[in-house]
C-alpha cells in the first residue's frame, strides 16, 4: 500500500506493510494534521482506535508506526529522548506499519510539522 506523506509541503513516498493495523489506517486516508515533535519523531492523533498488534520498541530511522497509547501516527527519522543509541525509541511500544522513503535527513531541521497523508 503506497502513500504520499507531505510534511510542510515537502513530498515523501511511503509504503505501508500488510499488518491489519496498517490496512485500517490506509482505509481512513487522507489525513491532515499538525504534528508534534519529540526529538526526531513526528506524531499526531488519528481518528481511529486499533487493538495492539506486534508491539515493539525496536525501530529504525524511516519507520512509520501506530502508537496505541495515543491513537497516534508516528514518523521516526532519528534519535528520540528515549533513545539509548542512534536508533529511535518510542515513548511506549508501537506497531510498525511501514517505511518512509527518500532522504529524511532534512526532517531533523523541523521546527513544526504540517502533515498530510494520502493514498497513491
Amino acid at each position: 500500500m503506497k502513500i504520499s506523506i507531505f510534511i510542510n509541503n515537502q513530498k515523501y513516498e511511503g509504503k505501508l506493510n500488510n499488518r491489519e493495523t496498517a490496512k485500517k489506517i490506509y482505509e481512513i486516508l487522507p489525513i491532515e494534521s499538525v504534528g508534534n515533535l519529540w526529538g526526531n519523531e513526528i506524531y499526531f492523533e488519528i481518528p481511529i482506535e486499533i487493538e495492539n498488534e506486534n508491539l515493539t520498541e525496536e525501530l529504525s530511522a524511516g519507520d512509520l508506526a501506530y502508537w496505541p497509547e495515543g491513537n497516534g501516527f508516528c514518523i521516526f527519522y532519528g534519535r528520540t529522548p528515549a533513545s539509548t543509541n542512534n536508533e529511535p525509541k518510542p515513548a511506549s511500544p508501537v506497531t510498525v506499519i511501514g517505511k518512509i522513503k527518500g532522504d529524511i535527513e532534512d526532517l531533523k531541521k523541523l521546527k513544526e510539522a504540517k502533515i498530510k497523508i494520502t493514498k497513491i
